[in-house]
């Protein structure tokens, strides 16, 4: 085995094999369990570091085992694979340092950071999956090891929603494989590879493959949280801040819209798709899901489910810009895959920051909240102006290249929904800022529990995170055309695999 050929496995086990290990630890060895999970993040960064400029100067870096004649698990390093991996890893560590933080003290923390580690490793098998059946597998294991992250406060309504949210995730994934096993009949087996691969079939199977077609994304659109299959998210949102986070940035609702790309562009390819008629039902639906969302959002006075009704619409700019099959739309929805994630990671942990410092879990305990905790707000407004699509921001540059994408492909009903997305999403943050910044704190914080001590607002590992995540929000924007920038490598992406598109 080469090393091109054991990175793969080496950024998978960087995460997999300190899970294990912190599983057997007692609650009281504190500062292993911090060292292991800092480690497996440090580790993970450098092979990636290494793979990106690798993969960025043409190598190839790619792990395969066969599990049975003609069953490969496969692991890639493409460079639309390294956009979701370095994401993850990046967002993982900052995760990391703020779980520390948010859980000291509390219980089961042993397996809370060992299923956490094990729910990276999913995400990063979901990113190099190299053919369908590697990325069902690693899918699947999302599922299983969120689960547990989602229910770790063990309360009544936590279990609740924790089961709504498997049986969503489990009905998602049986559907996931039939369409999986269904392709695998016909093909033999399927890879990932630009422009498809079951063209090859020809006409005479259309019919089946749009059958299929419908299986797969009805399949992943759970985890995506496309209208009607979005009940699950706003549910979940009993977690703890750490694992909203992940869900809403890194892991679930993200592996759901790659997934869609890997089916779209990998599997059936962009043309392939539109032929068949299936790209424009995937735009409306997409569009449909924007609205919905950002709908919903404006009616949540709880914070976290206003945050996640933002979810369900932002999301599916990803898919609105796959749909779209053009170059500029490629783009759009590429690098809102990272950018989304930044900014949506950055709400979350200042919403976690103001219900663990003062109790505050709805939007009318707001009022001056901005004062108790300027840093955090600052970091919130930075978030919610990118979600916003204000200049300089990471938003911005995504809502740029979509608007645009919709226009090259001539589907201006798109331009108006993405419009239409922009002015609701101003309706339900601005009131937030205004009650932050500008309304004075009428009673008493609901349960102030951490104190302030000079600058130091709330807990350093709570505070940290959100600073450094907004500040990559505005560098996103702001150094776009960056060569390193999300937005560059997004280019690259289509100009290599899928479009090709002047840089």
């Amino acid at each position: 085995m080469t090393w091109n050929d054991a990175l793969p496995l080496l950024v998978l086990s960087s995460s997999l094999l300190p899970g294990f290990i912190i599983f057997n630890l007692p609650e009281e060895r504190r500062g292993m369990r911090t060292a292991l999970n800092l480690a497996g993040a440090g580790l993970k960064l450098v092979f990636i570091a290494f793979m990106l400029w690798g993969v960025a100067r043409g190598e190839r870096y790619e792990f395969r085992y066969a599990i049975v004649p003609g069953l490969e698990l496969v692991l890639r390093a493409d460079a639309l694979a390294m956009l979701f991996v370095t994401l993850s890893a990046a967002l993982w560590f900052l995760t990391t340092l703020y779980a520390i933080g948010y859980l000291e003290g509390s219980p089961h923390r042993s397996r809370f950071f060992g299923f956490f580690s094990l729910c990276v490793t999913a995400t990063v098998g979901v990113a190099m999956a190299g053919n369908l059946f590697s990325f069902f597998f690693f899918y699947e294991l999302l599922t299983l090891s969120t689960y547990p992250l989602v229910v770790h406060r063990g309360k009544a309504s936590t279990m609740k929603a924790g089961n709504i949210y498997l049986a969503y995730t489990l009905a998602g994934g049986a559907v996931l494989l039939t369409g999986v096993v269904w392709l695998y009949g016909l093909l033999g087996r399927v890879e990932f590879v630009p422009g498809g691969s079951v063209s090859v079939l020809g006409p005479a199977y259309a019919d089946q493959l749009r059958l299929v077609f419908g299986l797969l994304v009805a399949g992943v659109g759970v985890k995506a949280a496309l209208v009607p299959l979005h009940g699950w998210l706003p549910k979940a949102m009993v977690a703890p801040a750490p694992v909203s986070a992940l869900l809403h940035a890194v892991a679930v609702v993200k592996a759901g819209a790659f997934g869609i790309v890997r089916i779209v562009y990998e599997v059936y390819g962009a043309d392939f798709t539109h032929g068949l008629g299936l790209s424009a039902p995937l735009a409306v639906l997409a569009g449909i899901t924007i609205l919905w969302g950002s709908l919903r959002a404006l009616f949540q006075d709880d914070l976290k489910r206003r945050l996640a009704y933002s979810t369900v619409s932002q999301v599916s700019y990803i898919v609105l810009g796959v749909a779209l099959v053009g170059p500029i739309g490629t783009i759009g929805g590429l690098v809102h895959l990272v950018h989304q994630g930044i900014m949506k990671i950055t709400l979350f942990f200042c919403a976690g920051n103001y219900a663990e410092t003062l109790g505050i879990h709805k939007v009318s305990e707001m009022n001056g909240a901005g004062r108790r905790m300027p840093l955090t707000t600052l970091a919130f407004s930075v978030g919610a102006l990118g979600m916003m699509s204000a200049p300089f921001t990471a938003g911005y540059v995504s809502k740029h290249y979509l608007t645009e994408g919709a226009a090259v492909a001539g589907a201006p009903w798109a331009e108006w929904v993405l419009l239409a997305s922009s002015v609701l999403n101003a309706a339900y943050f601005l009131p937030i800022l205004y009650r932050a910044w500008f309304k004075r704190q009428e009673d008493a914080w609901p349960e102030e529990s951490i104190p302030r001590r000079g600058w130091l607002e709330t807990n350093g590992l709570l505070l940290a995170p959100p600073l450094v995540s907004a500040v990559a929000v505005l560098a996103a924007g702001s150094l776009s055309e960056h060569p390193w920038s999300p937005l560059s490598w997004a280019k690259l992406i289509a100009e290599r695999q899928y479009v090709s598109v002047e840089r």
